[in-house]
């Protein structure tokens, strides 16, 4: 039996023992018949189950040790419960062997609904959410956005991408130019305040939910720029805006962060720099992750959406001349990918 129908037994199991425990708890009664279906599944190892018994539905979280790790995910969890984020409640844990038991936040995700006539509604709730955990004091032991995290994840473009993807090496000459494009990123990341950041802040990871939205897949939160996920959420891997309209969410939230009291910068402009850089660092770290998915993970659907990325860093370019050079490199390395 492969490995992963293995883990479901072990899991239906689990769960089992856990559904007449928790249904005693909260006085709903007998367990009734229950089915469990494939949910969802990410670009990790992580998987997802609904389990339907009734009118009752739950999640359950499979996150396979050693690739998973279940504890940041509670941790977390709790915080943003706590500062009033629409997180899932988690019913049972069983973190050794990777499995938890949720509340379900519903079938849709924003991905599933947006559309440009009810975007702006949806995106105003996400920045409502945004804020209230941007707010939290900065007192929870999760890891720094620091110069070394943000030099691991950019240089998984030159890596996957370009060696993986391309199968070419950076000549000295284009090493040097990569190394001044990159720090001059990194620096820009480090210079600005700092908040709690989610890092895949984005459509596929909130849910049409009461109250809205319904926030997931928060496990690798940091402490770091506080444009990260705002530039994150407009940014997305399966959804373009027009670049007017971004304009008009940023200059929106920007004005809401301040008014909240959270360290935005004070200048528009010096905001959207911010911003506009910040998404370059993550959109060359995201171009380097799906190469590593596709190369080394066997999951090549993932390069479907690099080209969105691709589109994303030239339009930055387009206005930011001080990144030409990162233009020029990119034409360059893609111009002279071996076949």
């Amino acid at each position: 039996m492969p490995e992963h129908d293995v883990r479901l037994q072990h899991l239906t199991e689990w769960l089992n023992e856990q559904l007449p425990i928790l249904f005693a708890n909260n006085g709903w009664g007998a367990v009734p018949a229950g089915t469990l279906t494939a949910a969802s599944s990410d670009a990790s190892f992580r998987r997802y189950f609904r389990w339907q018994g009734g009118e009752r539905s739950l999640v359950v979280m499979d996150a396979p040790p050693p690739q998973e790790n279940c504890q940041p995910f509670v941790d977390i969890d709790q915080l943003l419960s706590e500062a009033g984020i629409n997180v899932p409640r988690i019913h049972a844990q069983d973190i050794a062997r990777g499995f938890l038991l949720l509340s379900d936040l519903g079938r849709q995700t924003y991905l599933d609904v947006i559309d440009e006539h009810n975007a702006d509604s949806l995106f105003g709730d996400a920045i409502e959410a945004l804020l209230a955990f941007q707010q939290m004091p900065a007192q929870a032991p999760l890891p720094h956005y620091d110069h070394a995290l943000l030099r691991r994840e950019i240089e998984l473009f030159p890596q996957w991408y370009v060696g993986h993807e391309l199968k070419l090496t950076l000549t000295p000459a284009q090493q040097a130019t990569w190394q001044q494009i990159s720090q001059q990123l990194i620096d820009s990341a480090l210079a600005q305040p700092k908040v709690f950041v989610h890092r895949d802040y984005m459509p596929r990871n909130l849910m049409l939910s009461t109250p809205n939205p319904g926030v997931l897949d928060f496990q690798d939160a940091v402490y770091g720029p506080v444009t990260y996920d705002i530039t994150c959420l407009f940014k997305d891997a399966f959804v373009s805006w027009p670049q007017a309209r971004v304009d008009t969410w940023l200059r929106s939230y920007w004005t809401r962060a301040r008014a909240a009291g959270i360290a935005v910068q004070a200048d528009f402009d010096a905001f959207q720099r911010a911003s506009d850089l910040m998404g370059v660092q993550r959109h060359l770290k995201v171009i380097g992750i799906f190469s590593r998915i596709c190369h080394r993970d066997g999951k090549p659907r993932y390069l479907a959406d690099v080209p969105r990325f691709f589109a994303y860093i030239k339009e930055v370019i387009e206005r930011r001349p001080e990144l030409a050079a990162l233009g020029q490199l990119i034409d360059e390395l893609q111009a002279g990918a071996r076949p």
